[in-house]
């Protein structure tokens, strides 16, 4: 009798832990879902940013004669604008490259019918993501015109605001999901290691009863919930990054490659997975080590 007593209580035991890691591996899978989704949702937003093009323009009037000593005042001009603060990256643009740029926007294909070279050289900058911030666009732009050499600088400011606002926007809304997706994680995970915790309520008053000390009878908990908070991580990020590889499987693009992002997030996930279940399975406890036998009843 004993022994199938003994043998229920484990199938129990073992049903609680696994209903408790299931639980939390879901919580988990979900907030590191929304962790991948703001990473690639960040570099993407850089990336936009980063085809906002400034154009730095060289002046168009020079005699033909000084062309070898123009050209080698551009080539320094150009270097001192990729050293700028701003800038990301610069492409030089030169009389030939504009006025072909130029016949292919207007759909001419005769030299006949166009004239060559009547376009200045230039340089097409992409500025650094934080530079298209509204605030900071007319300090990169004061900083390319001071370069000597460069005669006028033209970028649609209006765009850029539109652009940056609303990637900002839609940041802030995905930010705002994963702050919610984490709350629902203490609330989710706290709920299963109440449960749990709940069901072992006489076992720990009767440790308590027999003069156990609470460090003694909190520490198999403790380890319980480590091991128990570690397991649910790892699943939830094996079915995470599952789901994720799947997916840019099949829409074709590998999203961010940045790994030591990535790392941080799996380090993140587990941390958090490792920290709701220990702090739960404690207050839990300890909220049971504080009542009376008789409240163990009604709790």
């Amino acid at each position: 009798m004993a022994k199938s007593v003994d043998d229920f209580n484990k199938k129990r035991l073992r049903s609680s832990n696994i209903t408790v890691v299931i639980s939390i591996a879901l919580v988990l899978f979900l907030l590191g879902l929304m962790g991948l989704i703001l990473i690639n949702a960040q570099k993407y937003s850089d990336y936009i940013k980063e085809q906002l093009v400034v154009n730095a323009y060289f002046d168009e009037n020079y005699d033909a004669k000084d062309s070898v000593k123009i050209a080698k005042l551009e080539a320094e001009t150009f270097k001192k604008v990729q050293t700028l603060a701003p800038v990301k990256k610069a492409t030089y643009i030169s009389r030939s490259m504009a006025a072909q740029e130029a016949k292919k926007s207007m759909g001419i294909d005769s030299d006949a019918l166009f004239e060559e070279n009547i376009f200045p050289s230039s340089v097409e900058i992409a500025l650094k993501p934080e530079y298209v911030d509204p605030a900071k666009i007319d300090e990169a732009i004061k900083a390319i015109k001071a370069v000597p050499g460069i005669v006028d600088v033209k970028n649609d400011s209006t765009l850029m605001v539109d652009v940056y606002n609303n990637l900002s926007r839609i940041l802030k809304w995905i930010l705002g999901f994963s702050i919610l997706f984490l709350v629902l994680a203490v609330v989710l995970i706290n709920n299963s290691i109440r449960l749990k915790i709940f069901s072992k309520r006489f076992i720990i008053k009767t440790m308590q009863l027999v003069g156990a000390k609470r460090r003694f009878i909190l520490k198999p908990f403790i380890i319980e919930a480590v091991i128990l908070g570690a397991i649910g991580a790892l699943i939830g990020l094996l079915a995470l990054f599952g789901v994720w590889y799947y997916f840019t499987n099949q829409i074709g693009s590998a999203f961010v490659q940045d790994n030591q992002q990535y790392f941080w997030l799996v380090l993140l996930v587990i941390g958090v997975g490792i920290f709701i279940t220990v702090l739960s399975t404690i207050i839990a406890t300890w909220r049971f080590l504080k009542s009376n036998v008789d409240d163990l009843y009604y709790s």
